[in-house]
């Protein structure tokens, strides 16, 4: 029987996947935005994952058995598929507990039209359990079939890295799971056949989904490490990114550096092992302090520009202050879980006036998200008491930051890439 897969979800995600599968494959991306469905039957990608020519040609007019992806909105375009991909988000809600939402919903779309034989897999980040013991449920309820005995399921979690152009989808290693030891061997067959980089078969399922959920806890904490190191050395009046260099000599010092920790997976992802740590009767103490800590910082940066401005005889109620940058991450337009919104938020706590400007991210999905204005412009006529490089975009590499600035005004950096050209730094 020949393989045709149907990726439920085109995001971030989901259309890097569609686009590599359909080099081999018969794929039809699903998604319920019909907006976006679209935008990429045109090749047009706004997340800017997929460039124009590559995402055409790949893209086919109608679903068929042929290789190629079709993009739909329809559930009728993927009854005949055999293998189901989930590429929905795992978010968490305001008070940081996990959000299964989008991944129920898509696990009830995919029931309508499971058939036997038919493999799910699951590629959203979750603590270890959820596909069996919180997608499968839904499966077996709505399409009325039996797990492991009339269809399967499989586990492959994303390791897409938005805005990467180097460490693309194929290029990076990929754990795969089977809910039998069989299906196992089938699913990894299926991405190692498209996966230059290999694939790593795990023995259960929740061993994947158990190490996908620590590598970005690692990753957190690693860096909530050096951002605590951060508020000891400026303390201290010592360089971080001096030392950090000088300790980078040993061959097995980890590179981390400071920074605002947010977007879809290492902000997130530890809450996921947390919540089930707690279920199971276990306090995370160093999981949920290095959220603590990377939580803080968007405040921290704020007090501290607000302390580069007193020292510098600037009134600070009034002060006028440009922010460079929204994403979450340089040269990449995504938002989500951006954490200079609280950078922004703690400076206009202290009655300042900020101008933020970020030529990568969609201004009208800033106002929608977070109820700010974003130019995606820059009026270099205008002179600000502040400059805050949050975001270490490519574009403001180049720019003249000093023509910015009023006569006695300050220089914040962030990202820690200006060098001495900044009046303060993480």
């Amino acid at each position: 029987m020949s393989v045709k897969i149907a990726i439920i979800g085109l995001g971030y995600v989901g259309l890097p996947l569609a686009r590599l599968f359909a080099t081999k494959y018969s794929v039809v991306g699903f998604d319920i935005n019909q907006q976006r469905i679209s935008e990429l039957n045109h090749g047009i990608d706004v997340t800017l994952e997929i460039e124009e020519n590559l995402l055409k040609s790949v893209l086919v007019a109608k679903s068929s058995h042929e290789k190629g992806l079709y993009c739909s909105n329809q559930l009728a375009d993927i009854a005949d598929c055999n293998y189901y991909v989930v590429t929905v988000p795992t978010p968490v809600d305001k008070h940081n507990k996990p959000d299964l939402t989008p991944l129920y919903k898509a696990s009830e779309t995919v029931a309508k039209v499971l058939k036997k034989g038919d493999i799910v897999i699951y590629e959203s980040t979750v603590y270890p359990g959820v596909t069996e013991e919180e997608c499968v449920p839904v499966l077996e309820k709505i399409s009325g079939l039996k797990f492991n005995e009339d269809f399967f399921a499989g586990y492959s979690p994303e390791r897409i890295n938005p805005g990467d152009k180097e460490h693309t989808v194929e290029k990076i290693l990929k754990v795969t799971a089977g809910s039998t030891p069989e299906i196992g061997k089938k699913v990894d067959a299926l991405y190692n056949s498209v996966i230059t980089a290999g694939t790593h078969l795990a023995p259960t399922i929740k061993v994947a989904e158990a190490a996908k959920v620590i590598e970005n806890s690692q990753r957190d904490i690693n860096i909530a490490f050096v951002n605590e190191l951060a508020k000891i050395f400026n303390l201290l009046g010592i360089n971080t990114h001096d030392v950090l260099t000088a300790a980078g000599t040993k061959w097995n010092f980890l590179p981390f550096k400071p920074g605002l920790v947010g977007g879809h997976c290492i902000g997130v992802d530890p809450y996921y092992l947390a919540q089930k740590a707690l279920e199971v009767g276990y306090h995370p103490e160093i999981i949920l302090a290095g959220r603590r800590v990377n939580d803080s910082m968007g405040e921290y940066v704020a007090s501290q520009v607000v302390k580069t401005l007193i020292r510098k005889n600037i009134k600070v109620n009034g002060a006028t202050i440009l922010m460079l940058g929204f994403t979450f991450k340089e040269n990449c337009p995504d938002v989500r879980n951006t954490k200079i919104v609280d950078v922004v938020k703690s400076l206009e706590e202290y009655s300042t006036k900020v101008t933020i400007y970020d030529p990568w991210a969609n201004s009208d999905e800033v106002k929608h998200e977070y109820g700010l204005t974003c130019h995606t412009a820059l009026d270099t006529t205008v002179k600000y008491d502040a400059v805050v490089l949050g975001v270490a975009h490519k574009e403001f590499l180049s720019l003249n930051i000093a023509h910015l600035l009023k006569e006695n005004g300050i220089v914040y950096d962030v990202k820690g890439i200006l060098g001495n050209n900044a009046d303060g730094r993480l």
